[in-house]
């Protein structure tokens, strides 16, 4: 089977902003709107919690189409976004005193080991996944699910790529396409300081994409097979060394906001102060929406490597859809979710709307949607991204999320990498401290 060859996922969160228009107070905290999706007046309410603004915007598309499909089962979407913190904590409190749960919720990655733990107040997807299971990258279903049973729904495939700044590039004399290697990058890079005063790159501090990059290619992870945290390996060592090379060559440096998902860092980007971003392909919709300036002027290539013939990306970042325990009308919550994010037309959507790689491999083949010319994305960038997906779609590594997780990327996002970083602290010394502070935390 075509997904079993694919092994994906990651590890932080995605900041932020509020979606949609017609916004009210919720009592979670956050702003809902209201979405009918062309409903009748007999149709269930159900309320969705995301922390992503365009998730929204994608369940609003899908919720006219179920609509239309599903004349006797008309349903209406509260969707209210909040704070990525903020959210994860009150759905916490909600499903584990089963009060005040929205039906649907969306859960980040990193997060999701932790709503599995003891017995999940989540409702087991296993029944609506079945249609689909052979068409959906298996690896993303396996990181939300527990013992066998599935617990929530994947968005995207998150393929990690380089995002380029040929405007930038081509004023210092480089060619992207020829960047290969991490040395190729550092050469490239003093290039552009030497021609331009930009940086090539970003030194991130608030998350781990670069950390879980070096790993992967290296194809190590955060921890080991049993899930315990390995962060002072000799493979992050070295990982981050090349990136502190980098840094101390002018090549890379530290950026507002941490990382390049940030509303700081989309500033700067958008003002041409660095000219790449390694991130994973739903990077793009942050292009489109928040980094208008560049359309046009964006690259995508395969990310550079230590040494060629090791792999090209690994799958960053993800959101797990669930169905709670308490969901009103269970039975409609779930083929509803299944409908929004599993189906063909589900992920043909997910990339129109959201610019994400989609979960059924079998969009990637289909021509006349990904080169779509009318395509917000293709329009956007100088290069089809399915282009590069498809050259790299089987180096495509994971990096597993454990009960682990949140603590290794708490530790490493709050100071270990701003020690580095920032404070100029030795790699191995700053890694063997973390290793001690993560143990000690887990006990």
């Amino acid at each position: 089977m075509k997904s079993k060859r694919f092994m994906v996922l990651a590890v932080l969160s995605m900041t932020l902003m509020l979606w949609g228009c017609g916004k009210s107070s919720s009592p979670s905290g956050g702003e809902t709107s209201v979405l009918d999706g062309g409903a009748g007046e007999n149709a269930t309410e159900l309320s969705y919690w995301t922390f992503v603004e365009l998730h929204g915007k994608h369940f609003e598309t899908m919720l006219q189409k179920w609509n239309e499909a599903n004349p006797d089962r008309q349903i209406k979407l509260n969707v209210t976004v909040m704070p990525y913190d903020d959210m994860h904590n009150k759905l916490s409190i909600a499903v584990q005193t089963g009060q005040g749960a929205p039906d649907i919720a969306d859960i980040e990655v990193g997060k999701f080991p932790d709503f599995l733990k003891g017995t999940p107040q989540l409702e087991t997807l296993n029944d609506v996944v079945e249609p689909y299971k052979d068409t959906i990258v298996k690896s993303r279903l396996d990181l939300y699910s527990k013992d066998g049973q599935i617990y929530g729904l994947p968005t995207h495939v998150g393929a990690t790529v380089a995002f380029y700044n040929t405007e930038i590039l081509d004023q210092a004399g480089v060619d992207y396409t020829k960047i290969k290697t991490w040395e190729d990058y550092k050469k490239a890079g003093i290039q552009v300081y030497e021609k331009t005063g930009k940086y090539l790159g970003t030194a991130d501090t608030s998350a781990v994409w670069q950390s879980a990059m070096m790993l992967s290619q290296q194809r190590k992870d955060f921890t080991d097979d049993a899930g315990n945290p390995v962060v002072n390996s000799p493979e992050l060592i070295k990982g981050l060394g090349i990136l502190k090379d980098l840094q101390e060559s002018n090549v890379v440096s530290t950026i507002a906001g941490g990382q390049p998902d940030t509303e700081e860092a989309y500033g700067e980007f958008n003002n041409g102060n660095y000219a790449s971003a390694m991130m994973p392909l739903w990077m793009m919709s942050r292009f489109t929406n928040y980094m208008p300036d560049l359309a046009g002027k964006i690259a995508i290539a395969p990310m550079p490597v230590i040494e060629e013939g090791m792999p090209r990306s690994y799958g960053g970042g993800g959101t797990g859809t669930v169905v709670t325990k308490t969901a009103k009308d269970i039975k409609l919550a779930k083929d509803f979710l299944a409908f929004a994010k599993l189906s063909l037309d589900a992920n043909i959507q997910i990339w129109n709307t959201l610019g994400f790689d989609p979960v059924n491999m079998d969009v990637w083949e289909m021509k006349d949607v990904t080169h779509n010319p009318e395509n917000q994305f293709v329009k956007y960038f100088k290069n089809n991204p399915f282009d590069v997906l498809n050259e790299i779609k089987d180096e495509i590594q994971l990096i597993k999320s454990t009960p682990a997780s949140p603590t290794i990327n708490n530790v490493l996002c709050t100071t270990t990498l701003n020690e580095i970083f920032e404070d100029g602290k030795d790699i191995t010394e700053a890694l063997n401290e973390a290793q001690k502070q993560i143990e000690q935390q887990l006990k």
